[in-house]
């Protein structure tokens, strides 16, 4: 199993739009390209606020091929969605990880 993981800095003044878009829309979509199984979503608890919450978005592939093909063929589409509704009141933070246990 391979877990794509999305750190997210998200801008007070949107917090509430994004949200709701990241639920109702962004990882529906995600999740319709057919690479994931499954996912996750939270919030980061105990951190710095000052410059917005952080949010954690985890997609489950089931094989790093699976994880390849999203990256390839879907991930710049949905990257460039969410800079052209957001801009830069988004840092993102992405990293790939495997499931060992």
């Amino acid at each position: 199993m391979t877990v794509y993981n999305i750190t997210l800095k998200v801008s007070p003044e949107i917090e509430k739009q994004w949200l709701l878009w990241q639920t109702q829309e962004h990882i529906p979509d995600v999740m319709a390209s057919g690479c994931f199984t499954d996912h996750k979503f939270f919030r980061l608890l105990e951190q710095d606020e000052s410059e917005g919450a952080t949010y954690v978005v985890q997609y489950f592939a089931p094989s790093l091929e699976d994880y390849e093909r999203y990256i390839n063929q879907v991930a710049p589409v949905m990257r460039q969605k969410l800079l052209d509704k957001w801009g830069n009141k988004i840092i993102a933070f992405r990293t790939v990880m495997q499931v060992v246990n």
